[in-house]
């Protein structure tokens, strides 16, 4: 006979953490905003640069508009889901209270956050099968193999982790509106002038070194490097994980729960 002996206590950390994440990704791709700046706006701009002609009407690169055109708008869509939707998402949570419950819940507040980019990733997967496939019907011809890949994979890591600190950082600290007000505008300027569909020397000459320091400039440059050259850009990825460890220690000092 089975004696049947309940062992009473919380799941395993990564169990919790994986649960967490599936919360987390439902609620995402439920959110018709999150999904219009995460899909809709860089796929229809890869379309309308590589499919239209307006590429070779714009500074992309100095090869093919669409081969120039794919890894900058995987850039985009790395910033888009990485900062712009974590960031408004998580400032909402934070006014309607929803974080400081989930902070009282038996996971951590690191598994909490772990969770959060835990649901961003599993939406990169999809921007990444949708854009990549869309930019090999347009004629999209990568170089590199296998360096071309692993520079690929390395710069949505380590680009996930700095825009996603920033998106936190800037979640935990401002009220909802702020955060959405301030999202928004740094996503345009970024957009427009953090070298992500321009490269950095397209800039007028004494702004090129300003624009070489920000992330979004070494992620969609390391990822040009990637696929067009055919290289592993450790230059970009070193800088990139520079901006993660500052901006996730600022997160850690600042971030409020309530």
């Amino acid at each position: 006979m089975t004696t049947y002996a309940p062992q009473p206590g919380s799941a395993p950390w990564p169990r919790k953490v994986i649960a967490h994440t599936r919360m987390e990704f439902r609620l995402l791709i439920r959110n018709g905003e999150q999904l219009l700046l995460a899909l809709v706006i860089p796929l229809g701009l890869l379309l309308l640069l590589g499919g239209t002609g307006l590429g070779d009407r714009l500074p992309l690169g100095d090869g093919r508009p669409i081969d120039d055109a794919v890894p900058r708008v995987l850039a985009l869509a790395v910033l888009s889901s990485s900062f712009t939707s974590l960031a408004i998402a998580t400032g909402f949570e934070r006014r309607y209270g929803v974080i400081k419950r989930l902070g009282a819940s038996p996971l951590s507040r690191t598994g909490l956050l772990a969770g959060k980019i835990g649901a961003v990733l599993a939406v990169q997967l999809i921007q990444l099968a949708v854009l990549v496939g869309t930019g090999f019907a347009l004629g999209w011809e990568p170089a590199g193999g296998v360096d071309a890949v692993l520079g690929v994979v390395l710069m949505v890591l380590c680009g996930t982790a700095a825009f996603a600190s920033l998106g936190l950082l800037m979640a935990g600290v401002l009220r909802a509106e702020a955060t959405l007000a301030a999202a928004n505008l740094l996503y345009l300027l970024l957009l427009v002038g953090g070298a992500i569909l321009t490269p950095v020397d397209e800039y007028p000459a004494g702004l090129q070194g300003v624009v070489r320091l920000l992330p979004s400039a070494a992620l969609a440059n390391g990822l040009a490097n990637s696929t067009v050259e055919g290289v592993v850009p450790w230059a970009a990825a070193l800088s990139l994980a520079l901006w993660a460890g500052v901006l996730g220690y600022l997160v850690s000092r600042t971030f409020r729960w309530d």
